[in-house]
């Protein structure tokens, strides 16, 4: 069986319960033909970059799935049907990430990041800065 990551977006006023509720039906559906999930991961309620189906906003979901192409088929061809999942996307993998994934490494990066966000550099004082160019 091969090796996938597999995200999905979900409209913005489902509660992260029914998020959790749509990984488990999803999940359902991959151990009914064969395959197995491994990690799950929701990243919660994130803002997206352009609207999608006119959402400004979705819940995040991530999953490591070992199954066939067949199980994983079905299980995109009933995320096509489902009125609350706005995009999905699937992707081969040689082997699964061990430990959390990039997204909940970022988060825990942002935390440790100082009151200026990071850039501890000392600033120059006004004075010293090169003039204006006035246009």
């Amino acid at each position: 069986m091969a090796l996938y990551e597999h995200i999905f977006m979900a409209r913005q006023d489902v509660s992260s319960q029914q998020v959790d509720a749509l990984v488990e039906h999803f999940k359902g559906v991959l151990e009914a033909n064969d395959g197995s999930v491994g990690k799950i991961e929701n990243w919660g309620l994130k803002t997206l970059p352009y609207r999608v189906n006119k959402n400004r906003k979705a819940h995040y979901a991530l999953m490591n799935i070992d199954a066939p192409s067949a199980a994983l088929a079905e299980m995109e061809r009933q995320m096509r049907l489902h009125e609350d999942v706005l995009r999905y996307m699937t992707v081969r993998v040689e082997e699964h990430e061990e430990g959390p994934s990039a997204m909940l490494r970022k988060s825990d990066r942002d935390d440790r990041r100082g009151p200026r966000g990071g850039d501890d550099r000392p600033r120059r004082p006004r004075e010293d800065r090169a003039p204006r160019a006035e246009a």
